[in-house]
């Protein structure tokens, strides 16, 4: 939500100091999200007038201007001298007043502003038109100001554009606060200042027919369609806005239309009241009249929406019907062939509430969002529609020239009632631990527009305004007390808790030691969004049985976000791709969080606590002395056994997955993590499909785990060795085996065949040679430790000790010994 604060202050004192207003929303569960200074895209853009017009010599259009811009142009004695500008508008002459870009201002548009040559004449700046800078306007030519405007001022402070526009982050349980009025009654209840709301009359044209006898409304099922009332605007005349209202549109972040379409935005950014306007010749049958209609739409029913796209749609949508056809999805956008236009002369303008689930399904199942389905699914007030619909029927009267047909169509099947609360203080006090008078609280709930009464001692009776709909018990009226009276103003305790002492759980401790490890190899933690796109897993390429069925959301913010997550990977490979895409190749993330899995027969999800990790780019940039080295399966290897050793995981192997059991991983570069017969997740380099599909770039290499494995599997203490005490003696030997025997089996084996006395086994030379040592077949050569932990051993102890594992090795794995 953009709020302008120069439009808010007309509504309510705005605090000078913008900091501390800032802070304030914030304390207050108003998140602010950033801070915008219009009129700076204006600077070097200044008010002029125009000293003498020239023919150009080598044009018969162009004029070459001597115009006056005040100091901003001076001579080497610093004095004011006119400034050359070669201009092909014809609308304008010696005297007049107008407005000139100098060089180095950017216009709207990216425009930049140069000194050039233009037929040969050097030009060292711009006279501008209205639309040149931006503004809503029908005139052609230079735009000419008034014969008393300064010269040499800045046109934005000139013309009142300077503003600053507040990015907020309102809640979906604070509909009341994505309108002006709304965050008015908010900034005055902070402050205890009063509110002033605009007013506009309305005067209806009592020779026009009544709008009982052009209009009729129907609503097919009272659930979808709390309220609608409907109003006619004659004689209407359609064209751009008048400066201010263009002003208000553009400051709330909208791009102005025309003065009807800008009035109904006007309203629904003030009040959060969405309104509709129809060409009424449009909606109007044979006979004249708009029979209208509020119903499910049929299956396969299509609709042209504003945006121009041919929309097919489903029983659970609603939509407006005029002369048996749908016009509108109501709540969201409106139908293309019954749009304001420069030919209409009569409107019919639409006031509804509908409701909010039908609303936002239709939203996110069409992937389209606008300004009246945001506030329709967070719930629009049905009580004020009435006084909202009559002024802004008075407003598209006066900037359209038109007259407000008597009258209005108002039908309400079901209107909304606030609760009657009891706000018991002595309660509240003792909840909140601040003593907070009776007397305050009543002040700052009336400032919110709750109706206020002491029926008995100590108890406020409170009826909240029926724009708040979160406001349904007692415990809320706590809630909206503390947060204005101030959360920082309460001073902090301890509880009492004699005889406790507090301790970590075994999940917080393993937790612990997982962030210690991980982040000693280099790895950053981070923390990604809980709920995930519906396709995430289809882009991992991670689909099948062992991830389960997703966690869908019935009513989701984002058509992104429309499912729990069921693994860490797709937000991780998200972080990476934001980086790379700004300019930080080298990204080394880690997360620990949950994932969700539906069961089956079950309304509640399984959720497992996962540690996952990416590594991207590179551990360090290239130097003088070392060249840049990318990360690969093993680096991420790297990192799972550091923090396996960490947690004293036993029995620790990686067993190599195919492209059938992992097609999320690269083949070849994927593997098993087990600690013994356990499985504790997967490592790999993340396939080239998956990665491209979140516009990341190769190679990524991850890991996954799974964390309730990992505490099963880990243990509090690792077992205590000696430093060893007698020498050791060490063999090399080279076995040659065919290519599907791995080194895991050959480990494993050497480990058996060895007993007590075999103290190391290392891996350090794999060979292949067709020549040498036959097709499919490769040589691993280890190196052996043999030891006694009580006594030095003989020659003749480890001659038959390795004698025996050769023997054993070779008919457990058909290996031959290479000489």
């Amino acid at each position: 939500m953009k709020v302008s604060l120069k439009w808010l202050s007309e509504l309510v004192d705005v605090p000078a100091d913008l900091k501390e207003l800032c802070d304030r929303l914030d304390l207050t569960g108003t998140g602010v999200e950033g801070v915008d200074t219009v009129g700076q895209a204006l600077d070097r853009v200044v008010t002029a007038q125009v000293v003498s017009m020239e023919p150009h010599p080598d044009s018969d259009h162009m004029q070459v201007c001597m115009v006056d811009v005040g100091t901003h142009h001076q001579d080497e004695d610093g004095r004011p001298v006119p400034l050359q500008v070669v201009c092909g508008a014809q609308n304008f002459k010696a005297g007049d007043h107008i407005v000139t870009a100098l060089e180095g201002a950017v216009l709207p548009g990216d425009f930049k502003i140069k000194k050039s040559k233009k037929r040969g004449v050097v030009s060292y700046g711009m006279n501008c038109s209205a639309s040149e800078l931006g503004l809503n306007s029908d005139h052609e030519g230079i735009m000419i100001l008034p014969d008393d405007a300064p010269i040499g001022v800045p046109f934005a402070e000139y013309q009142g554009l300077a503003d600053t526009v507040l990015d907020l982050e309102i809640t979906p349980n604070r509909p009341d606060c994505l309108s002006m009025a709304g965050m008015a009654r908010e900034v005055g209840a902070m402050y205890r200042v009063p509110v002033t709301y605009p007013l506009h009359e309305l005067q209806e044209d009592a020779s026009l027919d009544s709008v009982e006898s052009q209009v009729s409304v129907n609503i097919a099922d009272s659930g979808r369609c709390r309220r609608y009332t409907a109003r006619v605007i004659d004689d209407v005349k359609v064209g751009p806005s008048p400066q201010w209202l263009a002003e208000r549109i553009t400051a709330a972040g909208a791009r102005p239309v025309n003065n009807v379409v800008d009035v109904t935005n006007y309203i629904l950014f003030l009040f959060g009241q969405p309104l509709h306007a129809f060409d009424f010749h449009t909606v109007a049958g044979s006979d004249g009249r708009a029979d209208v209609s509020v119903r499910p739409a049929t299956e396969g029913e299509e609709l042209t929406t504003l945006d121009g796209e041919k929309r097919r749609l489903t029983p659970d949508m609603t939509v407006i019907a005029a002369s048996g056809r749908a016009v509108a999805l109501a709540g969201v956008m409106g139908g293309l062939d019954t749009e304001i236009s420069e030919g209409t002369t009569k409107v019919l303008l639409e006031a509804a509430t509908f409701d909010r689930s039908h609303t936002s399904r239709t939203s996110r199942n069409l992937g389209l969002i606008s300004e009246s389905s945001l506030r329709y699914e967070r719930t629009v007030d049905d009580n004020p529609i009435a006084d909202y619909a009559a002024m802004a029927a008075a407003l598209i009267a006066e900037v359209t020239g038109g007259s407000v047909a008597p009258g209005m169509v108002d039908v309400w099947p079901e209107r909304t009632v606030a609760p009657e609360l009891r706000m018991r203080m002595e309660r509240f006090r003792r909840m909140i631990g601040a003593p907070i008078s009776i007397e305050e609280a009543a002040d700052i709930l009336e400032r919110l527009d709750c109706q206020v009464s002491q029926t008995e001692e100590g108890v406020l009776t409170v009826v909240p305004p029926t724009c708040r709909p979160d406001l349904a018990r007692e415990i809320d009226l706590y809630e909206e007390v503390l947060r204005l009276w101030g959360m920082d103003r309460v001073q902090p305790s301890l509880p009492a808790s004699p005889g406790r002492v507090g301790s970590r759980t075994p999940a917080q401790l393993l937790r612990d030691k997982v962030n210690t490890a991980l982040r000693a190899t280099g790895l950053n933690e981070t923390v990604t969004y809980s709920l995930a796109d519906v396709a995430d897993m289809q882009r991992l390429r991670m689909q099948g049985e062992g991830w389960g069925a997703p966690v869908e959301l019935l009513n989701p913010m984002s058509a992104d976000q429309g499912a729990m997550r069921q693994t860490l990977m797709g937000g991780l490979l998200r972080s990476v791709a934001y980086n790379q895409n700004h300019g930080v190749p080298n990204v080394q993330l880690y997360e620990v969080g949950t994932v969700f899995a539906a069961r089956e027969g079950s309304k509640r999800p399984r959720e497992r606590q996962k540690v996952a990790g990416v590594l991207a780019g590179c551990m360090a940039e290239a130097s003088w002395n070392a060249s840049a080295c990318a990360f690969d399966f093993f680096d991420a290897k790297g990192a799972v056994e550091a923090l396996l050793r960490e947690l004293a995981v036993a029995k620790v192997r990686f067993r190599a997955l195919d492209a059938d059991a992992a097609p999320h991983l690269q083949p070849g570069r994927a593997a098993e993590v087990l600690a013994g017969g356990t499985v504790l997740g997967w490592v790999g380099e993340l396939h080239p499909l998956a990665v491209a599909a979140f516009d990341a770039q190769l190679a990524v290499a991850a890991f996954e785990l799974d964390l309730a494995a990992l505490s099963s599997a880990s243990r509090p203490a690792r077992e205590y060795r000696d430093v060893p005490v007698f020498p050791e003696v060490s063999i090399d030997v080279a076995f040659v085996v065919n290519e599907d025997v791995t080194h895991e089996r050959l480990e494993q084996c050497l480990s058996s065949a060895g007993g007590k006395l075999l103290d190391g086994v290392r891996l350090f030379d794999v060979y292949r040679d067709e020549r040498r040592l036959g097709a499919g077949r490769k040589s691993m050569a280890y190196a052996l430790t043999y030891r006694a932990a009580d006594r030095t051993l003989t020659s003749e102890e480890v001659e038959k000790a390795h004698a025996r594992l050769v023997k054993k090795v070779c008919g457990a794995t058909g290996a031959e010994v290479r000489a």
